[in-house]
């Protein structure tokens, strides 16, 4: 019963971690989507991978810890930060801007439910 209840309140945190993530993320995009560069990393600026960098820092914190509890509860990685993760970085110079990419992803997870 013990092992029940404590892999139930590890599925509730992980269900609190992930919307947080989702909640960061989300404000995170925002700033981009008003034209701050640097979240996805693609001009690879260190100036703008500096104003950015405590927004990444706790979205990785954030997904590393879900991803740990999933992989505690035998469930995928998080699919989210996956993508979030695999958007980032260096891209063809005929790829939208950073800001039309945030808003792009803000239209997709206004579509989701969380």
């Amino acid at each position: 019963m013990a092992r029940a209840q404590r892999l139930e309140k590890m599925d509730l945190l992980r269900e609190e971690l992930e919307e947080e993530y989702r909640e960061a993320l989300i404000n995170a995009l925002r700033v981009t989507a008003a034209g701050n560069w640097g979240l996805f990393d693609h001009n690879e600026d260190r100036f703008q991978r500096a104003s950015v960098a405590p927004m990444v820092e706790k979205l990785c914190d954030l997904g590393e810890e879900i991803d740990g509890l999933r992989e505690k509860l035998g469930l995928e990685p998080f699919a989210l930060h996956e993508e979030f993760e695999a958007s980032r970085g260096p891209v063809p110079t005929t790829a939208v801007g950073e800001p039309k990419q945030a808003k792009a992803w803000l239209a997709k997870l206004a579509g989701t439910t969380a």
